[in-house]
């Protein structure tokens, strides 16, 4: 599949409830520039309804650091959703 010049190819790290809707620890996706990260968020839940209840408590990370969620994406970012974890 050939991509579009406008736009940009970023890895996403799964985690936890991500990981199990999804069946696989990480994902591979394009979007235009000038993406917020919180449209990472935005597309997993509108492809996994089930994923809903963590869209107000999800946190987010870019290239091992945490991001605000209006960080805009850029080619080759490795982007991370953190869901809250419980367990002892």
């Amino acid at each position: 599949m050939k991509m579009s010049e406008s736009e940009i190819r970023i890895k996403v790290k799964l985690f936890a409830g991500y990981q199990e809707a999804y069946g696989v620890g990480e994902l591979g996706l394009t979007f235009p520039p000038n993406t917020p990260v919180v449209a990472v968020r935005d597309r997993l839940i509108s492809e996994r309804p089930e994923l809903e209840h963590l869209r107000e408590i999800t946190r987010f990370g870019i290239n091992l650091e945490f991001v605000e969620p209006d960080t805009l994406l850029t080619e080759g970012d490795e982007v991370v959703l953190i869901p809250p974890v419980s367990g002892g």
